[in-house]
């Protein structure tokens, strides 16, 4: 009995990414391809803007700000939305009406790993976000998010009113800047090899099998 240990994947990741859904599809994918690889995939923070208030900032003020105008965000998220059709993912851009800040979406994400539903409950954030223009600053939005996906939905209420891992949060956050992380997603592959942003499902699986036959035998000694 093959009693390796996985092969990991961290995923430095932030929810109002798009390229980072990509990115989740584009790993999924690559999954799927090498399905002999026996995987362990985990989520950590990151925030493409830690200046968002935490109420959030209206979108298209944020758009503004941040790329000059509406015209110039038009031309940048219409190469997203061709990129996600590829990938199946329908961009509902224009429903979105606030763009939060993340840090209590990756509280959640945090405690999610406990119950090994991680990955579910980034999805589910990706989802309503992206696809269903929902406000992920509410609490209420995150509870019914943890609730579907099996966390104690009454414990996770109750945390999000309080600053637990907070501190915990944030330094994971400047733990992956201070590592050279400028940009998301950022996939760790074996705590060894690094791919920044969406890279190709091929590029992925043929970078997992790489670090798969390099692994150091633990019996080799």
């Amino acid at each position: 009995m093959n009693e390796t240990a996985p092969l990991t994947v961290d995923v430095v990741s932030d929810v109002m990414c798009p390229w980072c859904f990509i990115g989740k599809r584009r790993l999924e994918a690559a999954l799927k391809s090498v399905p002999q690889l026996n995987v362990e995939v985990r989520w950590h923070p990151f925030q493409l803007d830690a200046t968002l208030p935490k109420s959030g900032k209206d979108r298209q003020q944020y758009l503004n700000d941040k790329f000059g105008g509406a015209a110039n965000a038009a031309s940048v998220y219409e190469r997203i939305r061709e990129a996600g059709a590829q990938e199946g993912i329908p961009f509902a851009f224009e429903d979105i009406k606030l763009s939060p800040n993340t840090l209590d979406c990756h509280r959640l994400v945090l405690w999610s790993r406990a119950d090994n539903v991680q990955s579910d409950v980034v999805e589910r954030l990706f989802k309503a976000y992206f696809l269903d223009g929902e406000d992920l600053t509410q609490a209420e939005t995150l509870v019914r998010i943890s609730e579907e996906a099996g966390m104690e939905s009454d414990l996770v209420e109750q945390l999000l009113e309080t600053e637990t891992d907070l501190d915990k949060t944030e330094a994971q956050i400047a733990k992956a800047q201070e590592s050279g992380i400028t940009g998301v997603p950022c996939f760790i592959i074996d705590g060894r090899f690094v791919l920044a942003g969406a890279e190709r499902a091929e590029t992925i699986a043929a970078a997992l099998m790489h670090a798969e036959e390099t692994r150091s035998d633990p019996d080799a000694t």
